[in-house]
């Protein structure tokens, strides 16, 4: 691991625990984030995208543990369904308690994913909990696939820019979401 690296998730961190929002690369396209406990610096990012109240944003998350602190139920067979993902997948499940109104959906679901990206990975991991991701775009237009792409009015917005992946040019695409049902069986929601 590169110490131009460990420097930029360092970054993001501090920023994220002194309650600001970020535009990040993550296993899927550009996002914004900001710590997803804090129900105020939650306000202030939907603010900033110009995103509609009621309207969710997925939390990434480290690992199963963490999954569990934002999911009333935890699927049983969680594990099988992360070994069996072929590119990232976000599980809509019931929201616990620690999850905010303001990222749950009007039945009271919030959508997880398990961040394979090694740098968003790291980021989760050293802040502790979770992290919104909501693509890096006003609202209603395009998600950003690269950097190049996210609205320079969005990038002043914010208060923190990571500098890792600014020059990648391969084109990504949103994660595959799936409702995971009472009975264990997931219903695609975007393929």
């Amino acid at each position: 691991m590169s110490n131009f690296f460990r420097q930029e998730v360092d970054a993001a961190v501090d920023a994220l625990l002194l309650q600001q929002i970020i535009l990040y690369p993550t296993d899927t396209v550009w996002g914004l984030g900001c710590d997803a406990e804090l129900p105020r610096v939650i306000d202030r990012l939907y603010a900033l995208k110009k995103r509609p109240s009621g309207k969710p944003c997925l939390i990434l998350v480290a690992d199963e543990q963490m999954f569990a602190r934002y999911a009333a139920v935890v699927p049983a067979n969680l594990p099988e369904l992360l070994a069996a993902e072929t590119r990232p997948t976000t599980y809509v499940v019931p929201a616990s308690s620690q999850v905010a109104p303001s990222l749950q959906a009007p039945d009271g679901t919030i959508g997880l994913r398990i961040s394979q990206d090694e740098f968003t990975h790291k980021i989760v991991r050293r802040l502790g909990h979770g992290l919104v991701a909501t693509s890096a775009n006003f609202s209603g237009e395009p998600a950003a696939a690269m950097y190049k792409e996210v609205s320079p009015e969005l990038v002043r917005a914010v208060d923190y820019v990571a500098n890792w992946r600014q020059d990648d040019t391969k084109s990504a695409a949103p994660s595959r979401v799936v409702r995971v049902e009472a009975d264990g069986t997931l219903t695609v929601l975007r393929d």
